[in-house]
């Protein structure tokens, strides 16, 4: 039991720390968006409270839940706020995607802009092959409250090398191996949304062909970096 609390701990800490992240990069405002992670090895995760502001989140603040949504019982002590209203998405995908360690949803401007259109961001610059594989899809519309979105989710990304979906008429939900990758995926989802638009008020961006997508990501994803 204390490696599971000193696990809990650690998480709290990162998930919170996280969501500092979101606010540096202009992904939120108010309360909206979060950061969760899964507790490796449990079934558990942790995830930013609901409507409670970003300078008064601290790691005692996230909530632990099960893979369905439910505020956990244990020595770690939950502290006296529901979990964030998006919890049962986050959770849906932990039940599905077990290769998932990280989830985060935003209303970023640019990103949620092109989700209001319902539209796919084209992979037309070669950050976008490095990072998504390709386009950034458009997941289904659905209603905050169960596990629609979540369903909504997993149906996208399950066959997708993207670790982004627009959610449509709602805004960009992000995951990864880690918070930590997917608070990254949110970050470059929102760059290549403004970047595009951008391109698009100019002209008509030029396509990359597949090709040069599938080599860019292979050597990005294997290769790239230290």
């Amino acid at each position: 039991m204390s490696n599971l609390l000193e696990t809990i701990a650690q998480v709290r800490r990162e998930v919170c720390e996280l969501h500092a992240e979101l606010t540096r990069y202009e992904l939120v405002v108010w309360t909206a968006g979060n950061v969760s992670a899964r507790i490796p090895g449990h079934d558990l995760m942790v995830i930013k409270p609901s409507g409670v502001s970003y300078a008064d989140l601290t790691p005692e603040s996230m909530v632990v839940t099960d893979l369905y949504g439910t505020p956990a019982e244990g020595e770690w002590g939950n502290p006296p706020f529901a979990p964030s209203s998006d919890t049962a998405a986050h959770a849906y995908v932990y039940r599905h995607m077990p290769e998932v360690g990280g989830v985060v949803h935003t209303h970023s401007t640019y990103a949620t802009a092109w989700a209001a259109r319902g539209e796919a961001i084209p992979c037309v610059l070669t950050m976008m092959s490095d990072e998504f594989g390709g386009s950034i899809p458009v997941g289904p519309f659905a209603l905050i409250g169960d596990d629609s979105i979540g369903q909504g989710i997993v149906e996208t990304l399950r066959n997708s090398t993207s670790p982004a979906v627009l959610m449509q008429n709602h805004g960009p939900f992000t995951i990864g191996k880690d918070a930590r990758s997917a608070v990254k995926a949110a970050v470059m989802c929102e760059e290549v949304a403004r970047t595009v638009h951008i391109s698009r008020q100019l002209g008509e961006p030029l396509p990359i062909d597949q090709d040069s997508i599938d080599s860019l990501y292979a050597r990005y994803q294997n290769v790239y970096g230290q």
